[in-house]
């Protein structure tokens, strides 16, 4: 059963239901059919009884003896199957019916139990009896012994007739239902199948299928929604990493290409020391710029597969927010931006991580506001959290909610210069704010954009 199919399984179960259903009322009805003729059997022996009372109240002396006979065939004249004894006080038969062949044992019991008849087989017929006291009509004589019987030879033949109709039925009916129960179950679990047929089709270029959750059984749906929002976050994250792919491979192109045109216009000819020394320092710059792509992909990545612990102390983030004011001061001025630092809130981290986290935010902001704007960094405190909001005048963002993804540009028109970076910054401020047990969002409005990040002030 373990390794059959589940609708083997339940036609099998509704087999056995119906069996143990159908055999229960097999035997119950054979039982109450039993008791109904044992009923009718007695009520005819009891009312026979009663005919044999009438016949032996006239006898009111011993002489009218003779006469019993007589009376008793007058009053059982046409009851066929009946049987009839009259036994004396000293065991003689008075009378008795032709067949009258009554057990030993039921005339042993002479008047006791009446109410409960006896049955016998005989001659390949079967009888149902009872032995009761009747008093004469003189009280002077001694009561006789009067024994009934009936032939239910008819009975037992119907019950076994009956019996064996029902229980090939049973076993016919088994059979049906189990056939019934396979097709219910095969037409029951349809949706599952379909469903199957959904998921076999799904492949790398086919994440867009889905299985159908509104036409599916009520016991499916939530299945069904279950494995479509899964597929939904499949598909996303293959989306994403198919653009991280190919974003990667565009990032690592440039300075590679750089540094193979450099080489080659390098050695196209003879040149002086200084010259060399000049295309080492270009290329040396473009090998920072790919160790630095590389260790922020890699810390991505460790971020992506929670293995970035933040250390924790407690610090003031505004005073570092300041520090980073500080460190950024002179791009701010060479970018005709002005840059602020205000607020104070206490919280606990890893300093350097959050430190580069705020200093993203702000290169960012600087890099995105034009020249005559502002960056305000604003630091404060609400119940159990610290909040430092990074906001710039510009452009407003064209997708604020797609910023912190990794190589995601806006719009050039929003960027000040050709210095923007790689596009990971923000995706690495994200992923530090998270390890923190913090939130980070952004939003335009107004005419200024604001990056705000929500953190504990207590280490998670």
């Amino acid at each position: 059963m373990r390794r059959s199919s589940i609708t083997v399984r339940l036609a099998a179960l509704f087999a056995m239901a119906a069996a143990a259903v159908l055999l229960g009322f097999g035997v119950f009805i054979m039982r109450a059919t039993n008791a109904h003729f044992e009923e009718m059997d007695l009520y005819d022996l009891h009312a026979k009884l009663e005919l044999a009372r009438h016949a032996l109240a006239k006898i009111h002396a011993p002489t009218d003896l003779r006469d019993l006979p007589g009376h008793l065939d007058d009053a059982l004249i046409g009851q066929e199957g009946l049987s009839v004894a009259v036994i004396g006080p000293q065991a003689e038969t008075i009378f008795a019916t032709t067949g009258g062949d009554f057990p030993t044992p039921l005339l042993l019991r002479r008047s006791a139990y009446p109410d409960k008849p006896m049955v016998w087989d005989r001659n390949g017929r079967r009888y149902r009896g009872i032995i009761a006291s009747v008093p004469f009509g003189a009280e002077s004589m001694s009561p006789a012994s009067v024994a009934i019987a009936l032939d239910i030879s008819h009975h037992r033949d119907f019950l076994y007739a009956f019996r064996r109709t029902v229980w090939l039925t049973t076993v016919g009916s088994i059979a049906v239902m189990a056939l019934l129960g396979w097709w219910i179950t095969r037409r029951g679990i349809r949706p599952v199948k379909e469903m199957t047929d959904v998921v076999n089709r799904i492949t790398a270029h086919r994440l867009h299928e889905r299985v159908p959750s509104d036409t599916a059984p009520v016991e499916l749906a939530g299945l069904a929604q279950s494995f479509n929002d899964l597929m939904t976050r499949l598909e996303d994250s293959f989306r994403r990493l198919s653009d991280f792919s190919s974003d990667i491979a565009h990032e690592l192109r440039t300075p590679v290409n750089t540094l193979m045109m450099q080489t080659q216009v390098a050695l196209s000819k003879q040149r002086s020391v200084e010259e060399y020394r000049e295309v080492l320092h270009s290329c040396l710059e473009e090998y920072e710029r790919l160790a630095r792509m590389i260790a922020d992909m890699l810390f991505l990545a460790k971020a992506d597969n929670g293995l970035v612990v933040p250390s924790a102390e407690t610090f003031d983030l505004g005073e570092e927010s300041r520090r980073v004011a500080e460190f950024f001061e002179a791009y701010a001025e060479s970018a005709g931006v002005r840059l602020t630092a205000t607020g104070a809130g206490r919280v606990s981290g890893d300093r350097l991580m959050l430190q580069r986290a705020i200093g993203n935010l702000v290169s960012n902001a600087i890099r995105h506001t034009p020249a005559g704007g502002e960056v305000s960094i604003d630091v404060a405190e609400a119940a159990d959290r610290a909040l430092l909001r990074v906001v710039n005048t510009g452009a407003p963002l064209a997708d604020p909610e797609r910023v912190f993804e990794r190589f995601y540009r806006e719009d050039p028109s929003r960027t000040r210069g050709s210095d923007e970076g790689a596009g990971l910054g923000l995706a690495i401020t994200r992923s530090v704010v998270l390890a923190h047990g913090g939130v980070v969002a952004a939003r335009s409005e107004g005419g200024r954009t604001t990056f705000e990040m929500s953190l504990p002030r207590e280490a998670p």
